[in-house]
């Protein structure tokens, strides 16, 4: 069975250490970057399944590299976290309408999380906690 890889981009490398040891444990092959351009170049060597990225970060943003990344794959499944969703809310709607990504709101609990990568690895079924 091929393990399912997501690819983690944000700034905040507490955040992006405990998202990739929680679903490394989970049995999913995790990929950290903490910039657009890391992540970009990491999306390039790891081709993620799934990708879950901050939407601000220095300098760029999390929609920013996605744009990128749908170069090479339309159709990326993507996660975006957020703590500021009126500042980005226009375009995180068209990323909901138009490739229908998901928005988790900083701060977001574990059950959320699991919930929305359950979502794309396993058609909804269920992680446990």
């Amino acid at each position: 069975m091929k393990t399912f890889k997501i690819l983690v981009v944000d700034d905040d490398d507490n955040l992006s250490f405990l998202i990739g040891e929680r679903f490394g444990n989970e049995g999913y092959g995790v990929r950290s970057a903490e910039s657009v351009a890391e992540g970009y170049l990491t999306y390039l060597k790891f081709r993620p399944d799934l990708v879950l990225t901050d939407v601000s970060m220095r300098g760029e943003t999390g929609i920013e590299l996605v744009e990128r990344i749908r170069i090479h794959e339309p159709e990326i499944p993507t996660i975006y976290m957020t703590g500021d969703p009126d500042r980005y809310r226009s375009e995180l709607e068209v990323e909901n309408t138009v490739h229908h990504s998901q928005v988790l709101l900083k701060p977001f609990s574990e059950r959320n999380l699991l919930d929305a990568i359950a979502d794309h690895a396993h058609g909804g079924r269920e992680i446990t906690a």
